[in-house]
């Protein structure tokens, strides 16, 4: 006892001294601090100058190129005879088009944004929050809603008057919804929003891509510039291969397959700088704000539009071992109802259209999650927001490491195309030829396995919009997308477009519906790739997946039926046309 009050007293009697230490160490942190401030201010004004001098230099640079492009597009304009328009999607005009996007960009971030942001965002609020409760109320979305349904209605009554076998598609959809429902793990539980929400964006957007001659060009010059840029990976493919290999006989596995290497060469690159985190963000935000799902279920949507099923759930890695059974429903949907950018090329090269194949990987996004919220529903409560999440970063340690890693990535996913191509093909074989010796013992020839899909899934391909004529082609072509996958179907259905045995129109509804990973070895990969981040939700991932392969083919359907809805003869053509011809010369 007596111990302790010498210990408190000792103390008590030292706290002055203490007290001192303390202010001067205090003091001289502080000065310490004054001067490392003033340090590096002193220091950081060279670093300024080169700052600001490169940021002068660059835009000088673009400053005199762009003069000089004017000058020489004045030039040729006044020696120009005929077809003198500007070319939106080529030459002086995409130059004009990029400059105008990119410094809109940069003015917006680096100067309206940091110093506009608040005073725009107060004088909006008072606007925003009178729309907020005015579309709060149930009674002015239900009138917001039939007035939208209305002029949906009304547009395609007159523009289907001349045509109406176009309107079998919305059957399709209606049967495509019913089958949803009767799949439908907690049916009294569907939150309704994002389903009426996302056939209303499927539309919209099949206007705007299909319908809408604006916007059906712009899609078309992407799906043009997309096929161009892929070409470039045959320059590189020949020098390691030779022109033989690449060009002359252009073998699948050295021809097609290379240009994922180049891709994903390029999407590293774009990961590590951040950029492909940020678009993606900002799509999801965009989703989660109009369909009121989840933020995780947002960004899974749209980076699946770019990415493969297996390279997207990377981007929310840290949060898959606490996402709801719905929302991991969500994500393995949306890797099945879309595909990935690196394949494009293999498709491409079997006939099919890049413009098509990228709207359908568009529509796709809102499309699996308005099937996906009828299948299953949201019974739990999202342990994730826009407030907690963040993307998931590079590893790599320099622009050059990533552009490696990214190329040296692509072997194993070559490799297991290659090895999913030769066994399902093999087993295809295998498979008809044994169905075709159990025929032959009772009298019937030429059965096949794709003569059951053809059978099978013809009337699905026939409310879809194909005519009765194409639908056993189409149905053969969905069922082996299906039973095999949409390497294989892209093959098929490019022989059938190549001798004309079905018409356009057919060939695109099927071009939409085969636009997906949901087959029974991407089913396996799903599930490898999700437990692997997350072993302890494996449980909770193979309890969901058969229905999310189920909801990643009727969005697939889904999105067929809108370009059967909306699309003919004539249009399917001349978009096929508009992006036919641009790898020819590999010029921009």
């Amino acid at each position: 006892m007596a111990l302790n009050e010498k210990y408190i007293h000792s103390t008590e009697d030292a706290q002055p001294s203490v007290r001192f230490a303390t202010e001067s160490t205090e003091a001289i942190a502080l000065s310490n601090l004054d001067e490392s401030e003033s340090q590096p201010r002193g220091e950081n004004k060279p670093s300024s100058i080169r700052r600001y001098g490169t940021i002068t230099a660059i835009n000088g640079t673009v400053t005199v190129f762009f003069a000089f492009a004017t000058h020489h597009y004045i030039y040729l304009e006044k020696d120009c005879s005929t077809n003198c328009t500007m070319q939106w999607c080529d030459g002086y005009g995409m130059l004009v088009l990029l400059l105008a996007f990119v410094y809109s960009g940069l003015l917006y971030f680096w100067l309206i944004k940091p110093r506009m942001g608040s005073t725009v965002s107060r004088f909006l609020s008072p606007t925003k929050t009178t729309l907020s409760n005015i579309f709060h109320k149930k009674t002015t979305k239900a009138i917001v809603g039939a007035i939208v349904l209305l002029g949906f209605a009304l547009f395609l009554y007159f523009d289907s008057r001349h045509d109406a076998s176009r309107l079998m598609s919305l059957t399709g959809m209606v049967v495509l919804l019913g089958l949803s429902f009767l799949c439908s793990k907690h049916p009294k539980r569907i939150n309704y929003r994002p389903v009426f929400i996302g056939l209303l964006v499927q539309a919209l957007l099949g206007l705007l891509c299909i319908r809408w001659d604006v916007g059906r060009s712009i899609f078309a010059c992407i799906g043009a510039k997309v096929d161009t840029f892929l070409h470039y990976s045959s320059i590189g493919a020949s020098f390691v291969y030779g022109d033989a290999l690449i060009n002359k006989y252009s073998v699948f596995a050295f021809s097609v397959l290379s240009v994922i290497y180049f891709f994903s060469f390029f999407i590293s690159i774009l990961y590590y700088v951040g950029a492909m985190q940020w678009f993606v963000l900002k799509l999801g935000w965009i989703l989660q704000s109009i369909m009121d799902t989840t933020v995780c279920e947002s960004i899974m949507a749209a980076s699946n539009i770019f990415l493969g099923m297996s390279e997207s759930p990377l981007m929310i890695k840290p949060y898959v071992k606490d996402l709801t059974h719905s929302e991991l429903h969500v994500i393995m949907a949306s890797g099945f109802a879309t595909v990935s950018g690196t394949v494009l090329a293999a498709y491409i090269s079997f006939g099919a259209s890049p413009g098509h194949l990228i709207t359908a990987s568009v529509i796709s996004a809102p499309a699996v999650l308005c099937v996906s919220k009828i299948i299953y529903p949201e019974v739990e409560e999202s342990k994730t927001s826009t407030d907690n999440i963040q993307m998931e970063q590079s590893t790599d340690t320099s622009i050059v490491d990533a552009a490696c890693n990214g190329a040296n990535a692509a072997t194993s996913l070559i490799l297991g195309i290659i090895a999913n191509l030769i066994a399902f093909v093999a087993f295809v074989a295998f498979v008809n030829g044994l169905l075709g010796w159990l025929g032959m013992l009772v009298g019937i020839e030429d059965v096949s396995l794709e003569w059951f899909c053809g059978h099978i899934f013809r009337p699905l391909a026939f409310v879809m919009g194909v005519s009765w004529k194409d639908s056993e082609h189409v149905g053969k072509i969905i069922g082996i997308k299906t039973v095999v996958n949409e390497f294989v179907a892209y093959q098929q259905l490019g022989a059938l477009m190549k001798n004309q045995t079905v018409t356009s129109r057919s060939s695109t509804i099927a071009t939409y519906a085969i636009c997906g990973f949901a087959n029974p070895s991407s089913l396996g990969i799903m599930i490898g790739a999700l437990s692997a981040m997350a072993p302890s939700r494996r449980s909770a991932i193979t309890s969901v997946s058969f229905r999310s392969f189920i909801a990643g083919s009727i969005a697939c359907f889904m999105t067929a039926c809108i370009a059967g809805l909306l699309i003919d003869d004539s249009q399917s053509i001349a978009m096929q046309e508009q992006t036919l011809g641009a790898p020819a010369n590999l010029t921009f």
